[in-house]
């Protein structure tokens, strides 16, 4: 080193590591989950959702258990490959109605959202509805709020192990049985039940049963909120069907802010405060945990419970109600008076749902009222497509399968058309009895003259026509092979 740096300071300064060195210890990825224990309510919107809780649970359970006529009122058989929908027989190549059904759902959810946001959540949906039905059994064995965080926060006894195991075993037989009713769908209930009792029921059977109960309970059980928080999809795209006329739960920030608590009958305006006391019900009772004074949140289910909960604080205060509501954006922003609502459902997004709603459903109704119980498969003998008959004529082999899906039996008188004096024989005579929700495979042989047809391939019609029942009658197009 040179003499003349030699009494110069130095200066060390550490070097600073670079970012991807840095071990981020305290640094949490994911936040953990904190249990809800939601606190029971009384009050208006409780009483809807509790009235669609028993309809929709009545529905489901109810229905297999129902007859029309003979059979299930509604009835999946994937094993004979027939859909039973009241008095409507589905096949496999009804998949068209199906394909109606999802496109009805789903703009039926859009315009209902567009206009009532997540009112589907709130009271019809299953995981809000078994979700209900778990923490009613909860608070019925393990008791309300406070009693539940006491027992989850006290020692591991003997009165903690019961309590739980009698919680757990009452949610297990309503999700046993659930997953039970799910499979009566699909296996006559009643067949079931009888299978169930004598510990004889298939494979599949007892792997759905036990699946869709196991799911039952877990999600209803144990997952709850963080089904509709995470695992939902409607959740993330129901902004998209939002505006600021789409209805909401709101918390009305003007007349609640600034909060803060107070003894009733004080005069908290001359102190600055507004109608909200700050305590916190409107949180406790909300069954996936958010604060509804902190605006609209994508977790909010539309339940109204806070309102329950905000009304009745707001009545033991003499305060008006509304604090917390169900309103608009722009009604809250005083675009238009509340009771000017209802004159601003006719959108323009809300036309264009209803319009394709409306299309759809006229369809499948039209179809539905058109649609013949008799459906008939036309298939060539492809070994032979000609043959020359000993009289000289010239013969197509068929075979055509004739599907009734009515409810009783008919006999089919079969005829062909298309070319001049075709002759039409079948390998089971001249009538072809078809039993109820049945069907019969026929072996036809056409026959024509020679001259009246040429090389190559002519178009021919089968004509299919219940003897028993003249409207009864199926038309198909085929084709006849000449010389």
């Amino acid at each position: 080193m040179s003499q003349s740096f030699k009494n110069i300071p130095i200066k060390v300064v550490q070097a600073q590591p670079e970012e991807s060195d840095i071990e981020y210890e305290d640094r949490v990825l994911y936040a953990k989950a904190k249990k809800v224990y939601p606190r029971w309510v009384t009050g208006r919107f409780t009483q809807w959702r509790w009235f669609w809780l028993v309809a929709t649970q009545l529905f489901f359970y109810g229905m297999p258990w129902l007859n029309w006529g003979e059979r299930q009122m509604l009835l999946f058989d994937l094993v004979s490959r027939k859909f039973y929908i009241f008095g409507f027989i589905f096949l496999p190549q009804d998949f068209i109605y199906l394909t109606a059904l999802l496109l009805m759902s789903a703009f039926g959810l859009f315009v209902w959202t567009s206009i009532g946001g997540r009112l589907w959540c709130g009271y019809s949906c299953p995981q809000t509805v078994y979700t209900e039905i778990f923490l009613w059994v909860e608070k019925w064995v393990e008791g309300d709020r406070m009693a539940r965080m006491k027992l989850d926060n006290g020692p591991m006894n003997f009165r903690r192990l019961r309590i739980k195991y009698t919680k757990h075993a009452i949610w297990i037989l309503i999700a046993a049985w659930t997953g039970f009713t799910f499979v009566g769908y699909f296996t006559p209930i009643r067949e079931l039940g009888a299978e169930v009792l004598a510990w004889n029921t298939g494979p599949w059977e007892t792997f759905w049963i036990l699946f869709y109960g196991f799911a039952t309970y877990g999600n209803a059980g144990w997952m709850r909120e963080q089904v509709c928080k995470y695992m939902c999809p409607y959740a993330r795209f129901q902004s998209a069907m939002f505006d600021p006329d789409t209805l909401i739960i709101s918390y009305d920030a003007e007349r609640g802010e600034p909060r803060g608590s107070r003894k009733k009958g004080e005069d908290y305006k001359a102190e600055g405060k507004g109608d909200c006391i700050d305590c916190k019900l409107c949180v406790q009772v909300c069954p996936v945990g958010i604060d509804i004074r902190d605006g609209l949140q994508y977790e909010c289910i539309a339940c109204g419970a806070c309102i329950d909960a905000c009304d009745s604080i707001m009545d033991k205060m003499n305060y008006p109600r509304g604090l917390v509501r169900y309103t608009t954006e722009n009604a809250l922003a005083h675009k238009y008076p509340e009771s000017e609502i209802a004159n601003h459902v006719l959108r323009p997004r809300v036309i264009l749902y209803s319009a394709v709603l409306l299309v759809v459903a006229v369809s499948v109704v039209a179809s539905l009222l058109l649609k013949s119980p008799v459906k008939v498969n036309i298939m060539r003998d492809r070994n032979a497509l000609v043959r020359e008959t000993d009289e000289g004529l010239l013969e197509n082999s068929y075979r055509l399968q004739i599907q009734n899906t009515d409810e009783t039996g008919h006999r089919f008188i079969i005829r062909a058309d298309g070319l001049p004096d075709l002759k039409v024989l079948t390998d089971q005579g001249d009538i072809v009895e078809v039993p109820a929700n049945g069907s019969a495979q026929v072996g036809v042989r056409v026959q024509v003259e020679p001259q009246f047809v040429s090389r190559g391939s002519k178009k021919i019609y089968f004509e299919v026509q219940a003897a028993d029942d003249l409207t009864l009658k199926v038309r198909e197009k085929s084709s006849f092979i000449g010389q």
